[in-house]
């Protein structure tokens, strides 16, 4: 892997760079990803047959995001996963994902928010009724086992637990295939004989979904509250709704990133918490405050939920759910005053600029009082960005905000957890920022 600095990329000649070795697997990748700060704003890497950018300027982040977006499309290897998500918000690009985004928008306004708040801190309580004081468990299983039944039952109204034995399964598979078509060796990677288990998943996944759509229409599209009922009577400006394999398409990814990176966020901040004493007695004190241990929270908690609220920010700053964006120049662009030759790939990593000094103070250390409305007021807009941001950016991410504070305080009104020491905790960088080998934790009941 060769590096081209800043000074060097605006010439039309790119000369001799410096080498330096990063593997381009897992945590190790990611780690060794934070030298490229010494760089600054901006940095070429020459990957194989592969050219990219890294941009850690907060600016030029919203140049590529916001104010020149049109310029570019979705990476190549996000293209490449097609095959899974066919056209949803995550993949279709142009004038069909503004048609897309404008029907499925309004399933997350904050009414609809708000009534999903019950269904969160039900589920939360449900799961964690089943533990049992001193236990040892793999919370990362267990968060996506909660997210799982919370996001199914927020979309299609559906109860996984009793519904479904093999989707919890196959949706993971789906999400190890995600990443598997988003890798270079793509290719190669789809001849393996393994390679099947991974199209019985999603033709089960696909069975599935086409039958409960098929269900409902039959039913005369009857309002159950949930978002497919929504999307089911949206019609865009000519008065068309959306066709099966569209509403499949949408669901889907919803159904499956938003379950994904909730759970990715909750274990890295019940990991966090777990190393922070003193940050997890103070949000235990603010919960048993608000909440109170024989109580359940509602959305109206939500707002004075400060502190968990600041927890749950500084673990997105330091573990990003979503690690990294990956975008394609369409044409010769000018970035921040950088040339951007046609066909290039712009990186931005979330995982990275979070951890930039020149925007956060002690970057390396949890702590969410961080988070005061100064700091917020002047921290430049894309230094902190774990939803994306412009046209593109998440669409759940008021639901995601919501989930992840009442989950926390839900659970812990009544559990601390301890991580287990001899468990290795690792990074396994993805399509979302995983724990390689899920989180051991000891369940202490308070």
């Amino acid at each position: 892997m060769s590096l081209v600095s800043k000074q060097q990329i605006t010439g039309e000649r790119k000369l001799v760079a410096p080498t330096i070795k990063i593997v381009p697997v897992g945590g190790f990748f990611i780690r060794n990803l934070l030298k490229l700060q010494s760089f600054k704003d901006i940095v070429y890497v020459k990957l194989g047959i592969s050219d990219f950018y890294l941009i850690t300027n907060p600016d030029m982040i919203k140049e590529v995001l916001v104010t020149k977006q049109r310029d570019f499309i979705k990476g190549e290897f996000l293209q490449r996963t097609k095959k899974v998500f066919g056209e949803g918000l995550l993949t279709s690009e142009g004038n069909f994902h503004h048609r897309e985004r404008r029907l499925v928008q309004p399933a997350f306004h904050h009414d609809h928010i708000e009534s999903y708040a019950k269904i969160m801190v039900s589920y939360a309580d449900q799961v964690t009724s089943e533990w049992k004081d001193r236990e040892i468990l793999d919370i990362h299983s267990e968060m996506e086992r909660l997210t799982m039944r919370i996001v199914a039952k927020c979309l299609f109204n559906a109860d996984l637990e009793s519904e479904s034995k093999t989707l919890p399964k196959d949706l993971t598979l789906m999400i190890d295939y995600f990443s598997r078509l988003s890798s270079p060796l793509a290719k190669i990677l789809q001849k393996l004989p393994t390679n099947k288990k991974y199209d019985l998943a999603l033709k089960r996944i696909d069975k599935m979904m086409y039958e409960l759509i098929e269900s409902r229409r039959s039913q005369g599209n009857n309002d159950e509250g949930d978002l497919l009922s929504m999307l089911l009577s949206a019609k865009d400006e000519t008065g068309a709704g959306m066709s099966d394999t569209q509403l499949r398409d949408e669901v889907l990814i919803l159904f499956a990133a938003g379950h994904e990176t909730t759970a990715n966020a909750l274990t890295w901040t019940w990991y966090l918490l777990s190393q922070n004493p003193t940050v997890e007695k103070k949000m235990h004190s603010e919960v048993d405050a608000i909440i109170g241990k024989g109580s359940l929270p509602t959305a109206s908690d939500y707002e004075k939920l400060e502190y968990t609220t600041k927890v749950f920010s500084e673990s997105m700053r330091l573990y990003p759910p979503a690690w990294v964006l990956v975008r394609q120049s369409l044409e010769d662009c000018i970035i921040g005053g950088y040339y951007i030759p046609k066909g290039s790939g712009v990186v931005m990593s979330q995982f990275v600029t979070h951890r930039d000094p020149r925007f956060f103070e002690k970057p390396e250390e949890f702590y969410p009082e961080r988070w005061t409305s100064d700091m917020k007021e002047k921290l430049p807009k894309f230094a902190y960005f774990p939803f994306g941001g412009g046209p593109r950016s998440c669409v759940g991410e008021p639901f995601a905000w919501m989930e992840g504070a009442l989950l926390l305080a839900t659970i812990s009104r009544k559990w601390k957890m301890n991580h287990i020491k001899s468990h290795r905790v690792e990074m396994l960088p993805r399509i979302t920022l995983r724990p390689k080998y899920g989180m051991k934790m000891q369940l202490i009941q308070r």
